[in-house]
């Protein structure tokens, strides 16, 4: 059976800012499982096209995700991306927590 996932890997990476908005290119790289160059390819687009916001915090990049940019794909772009991201960081959010009661 072919190896596959449902979110690409610009879903991966919103996902990984939204969770730590500190992330350098590296720590997304690595958090998504694909090269600094690759992470820094898709946090381009992700910028170019208002998902994430960047700015720098002395020598570094920071973003932060634009909460409110629609869904690209026809089948839910009446949907906000920060809707699927509340729904997996509150998730994981969740399990934190009922590990550690």
């Amino acid at each position: 059976m072919a190896e596959w996932n449902l979110l690409t890997n610009h879903g991966h990476a919103l996902l990984c800012v939204a969770r730590d908005p500190g992330m350098t290119l590296r720590q997304i790289g690595d958090c998504i499982g694909i090269t600094e160059r690759a992470a820094h390819r898709i946090v381009s687009d992700l910028v170019e096209e208002g998902y994430l916001e960047k700015r720098r915090e002395g020598t570094r990049n920071a973003y932060t995700v634009n909460p409110e940019v629609p869904m690209r794909h026809p089948i839910v772009s009446d949907h906000w991306v920060g809707e699927l991201l509340a729904v997996l960081v509150a998730d994981r959010e969740t399990m934190r927590a009922g590990r550690t009661s």
